[in-house]
């Protein structure tokens, strides 16, 4: 039983990061183009959205672009009109205002960036991700996109249910309280989102965390873990960050069912 009808995977833009930002020891001369995804749910209880995207004004602002990333020296991301997260719903015709839930990976500024504009919605992530980040002063926090005293948070602990059809773990590593999702669907069958908990197909073959990790032993684990539970579900891993497996998926507004 689900109670997921379909899935979209919205493609919101890229990151260019040096390649052991993703996977850890190796050479940080190779850069990649690596995906920003979010992924909405029509269910039975409405429109869920599994992330948020990045706020382009992020970018686009240049007193943000210098703020978040110029200052630091990063290379900031890219996102074209055709990704950005309000344009791709609307396409659906889904409006932001219609998102019932929202359930966060983690609070990285990749994956929060619209929930401040979804006052509406109920926002579920990890209590010990909440509570890190209020204090993190690291760059892949913007303390803008989560301060909001409009946001209903939705505070959880560990592994739980979301509703039929989909399921939270804790995957905990890459950051605090950072958790994976193990969908059902009727016709596709299981699917794991892995989120962060390994950006590239080479974390799972050959078990190596990212590069960037609070925890390096709780993030191998957490790649462990998903590995078994893909055997034992005969699940599919979809990953967020594979720049050469997103040209694989169907991308919104195709669906899986």
């Amino acid at each position: 039983m689900t109670d997921i009808k379909r899935l979209f995977i919205l493609l919101c833009g890229y990151e260019i990061l040096p390649k052991s930002i993703s996977v850890m020891g190796a050479d940080n001369r190779f850069l990649l183009s690596e995906p920003i995804c979010a992924y909405l749910l029509d269910t039975t209880h409405g429109w869920v959205l599994l992330d948020a995207g990045m706020d382009p004004k992020h970018v686009h602002d240049p007193l943000r672009l210098q703020t978040y990333f110029g200052q630091y020296g990063m290379v900031p991301p890219v996102i074209k009109k055709q990704h950005d997260l309000e344009s791709q719903l609307a396409t659906l015709g889904v409006r932001l205002s219609d998102i019932a839930w929202i359930i966060l990976s983690h609070l990285h500024f990749d994956h929060a960036g619209y929930i401040k504009h979804c006052p509406q919605a109920r926002v579920s992530v990890q209590r010990r991700e909440h509570a890190a980040a209020l204090q993190s002063t690291s760059t892949a926090y913007i303390a803008e996109d989560f301060n909001t005293p409009t946001i209903q948070w939705d505070l959880r602990d560990g592994d739980w249910d979301a509703f039929a059809g989909l399921t939270l773990l804790d995957t905990r590593g890459h950051s605090d309280g950072h958790q994976s999702a193990l969908l059902r669907l009727k016709h596709t069958g299981p699917l794991i989102l892995t989120f962060d908990a390994g950006d590239l197909r080479e974390n799972f073959t050959h078990s190596i965390p990212p590069g960037v990790c609070t925890d390096q032993s709780a993030a191998l684990q957490s790649i462990r873990r998903l590995q078994d539970l893909a055997r034992s579900e005969q699940a599919q891993l979809i990953l967020f960050h594979d720049p050469e497996e997103i040209q694989t998926l169907r991308l919104s507004p195709d669906h899986y069912a």
